[in-house]
């Protein structure tokens, strides 16, 4: 080819797709990345709380990401990447069927839709008015299981009815009681425990659905509670998963998915607004596909040596106490609590949290129960970070003992 025809023919290139970038526009690389957060003012910060919602839970790994922007590239039938996830997340679970929700929340949701109306299509036009189109309408939870994840259940129409003892449950039950409702996150302060609720579900022939929303790690307790013989399982996608913060899972029985799904989108039903997209019912498979290949050994280490960096940091400080804690259910990773002496230190919890949020970079943590205390945790950090918060923490705590 001579040169002049190889030139004309790289100058129509561009207009074959009705583009008009240039040649040199092409060959420049990809732009920059743009830092949305800064255009727009947003403030940004180092996550030494936790994986807490209005925190934006969790980042997503890079595996996680690059499936997201992968997916969005191709069009597909959303049943279908539903079908294909749901199989695969059931086989790594060790449940019957699967579904990816719009996070835990709407997984309680339409997990408990499924349970109201089963495969028919007429009771799930019924909802959300289950008791006066005849449904059963009643859900049993423990009182000390109530404390507010409990209501996505009511938005389906059901009401609670709350219970304290096994004997109570036992009178509580009637024609109308559609599931028992377990939070095992507060399972250690309930009297009625996990193998005494299945039994009492397997008795009365009532399905079984437990919250585990932050209960990862130990990744065990991804197919501990179906093992154990729950219906249903609802879990969290943006917490330990560090999966799309949108996102969740619902798992559990074949029959009880199958009908959660009638009540899902894209169907015109009660959870239609609960939409998840193709992205983040792919990113979701990939996070937990990720999540259940990691050392999990390696990386508690790796969470105890960024704790032993703080407190060698605030213990250097004078009237300074430090306790390393590992909660025994939700977000069960090492954590630190620093507790000061008043007479020493004249902050509060309140004041080392805001001088902490005010300044750079910003960090989080957690107040305690008492005044002169915080909490600190270290699985939301970025490596590197951890030596940020015992140097900012140090530096505010000596400033407050010598005022």
């Amino acid at each position: 080819m001579k040169r002049r025809d190889l030139v004309k023919g790289i100058t129509l290139l561009p207009l074959v797709g009705g583009s008009t970038v240039s040649l040199g526009a092409s060959l420049s690389g990809p732009l920059p990345e743009r830092d949305f957060f800064k255009e727009l003012g947003i403030r940004v910060f180092i996550n030494a709380a936790g994986t807490y919602t209005f925190m934006t839970a969790s980042l997503m790994p890079p595996e996680v990401v690059d499936a997201i922007r992968v997916s969005a590239k191709q069009f597909a039938l959303l049943d279908d990447v539903q079908d294909k996830v749901g199989e695969k997340i059931a086989q790594i679970c060790k449940a019957e069927a699967a579904m990816v929700t719009a996070g835990c929340w709407s997984a309680l949701v339409i997990g408990m839709a499924g349970i109201l109306t089963g495969m028919d299509n007429k009771k799930v036009a019924m909802l959300p008015f289950p008791e006066e189109s005849g449904l059963k309408s009643e859900v049993i939870v423990q009182k000390s299981h109530a404390n507010g994840y409990h209501l996505a259940l009511t938005n389906t129409g059901v009401k609670i009815i709350m219970v304290e003892t096994s004997d109570e449950l036992r009178k509580a039950v009637n024609e109308k009681t559609a599931c028992l409702w377990f939070l095992n996150r507060e399972a250690p302060v309930g009297s009625i425990k996990h193998e005494e609720w299945l039994s009492l579900g397997k008795e009365f022939g009532i399905p079984t659905m437990i919250d585990i929303a932050a209960d990862v790690p130990p990744v065990e307790n991804l197919w501990r509670y179906n093992e154990m013989g729950f219906d249903l399982v609802a879990i969290s996608g943006g917490k330990g998963l560090l999966g799309p913060q949108s996102a969740g899972i619902l798992m559990g029985k074949k029959d009880l998915i199958a009908a959660a799904r009638l009540n899902a989108p894209p169907r015109s039903s009660i959870a239609r607004g609960q939409k998840v997209n193709k992205e983040e019912i792919i990113g979701m498979y990939a996070a937990l596909d990720r999540y259940v290949k990691l050392d999990h050994k390696k990386e508690w280490k790796e969470w105890e040596q960024k704790i032993a960096v703080i407190n060698t940091a605030v213990k250097k400080v004078k009237g300074m106490k430090t306790e390393m804690i590992v909660p025994p259910v939700a977000n069960h990773t090492p954590s630190l609590k620093v507790t000061w002496d008043p007479n020493v230190t004249t902050l509060t919890s309140e004041d080392l949290g805001k001088r902490l949020r005010e300044g750079s970079p910003s960090i989080e943590v957690v107040s305690w129960e008492e005044k002169d205390s915080i909490k600190l945790t270290v699985f939301m950090l970025k490596n590197g970070e951890e030596k940020i918060v015992a140097q900012r923490l140090k530096e505010e705590l000596e400033k407050a003992s010598k005022a």
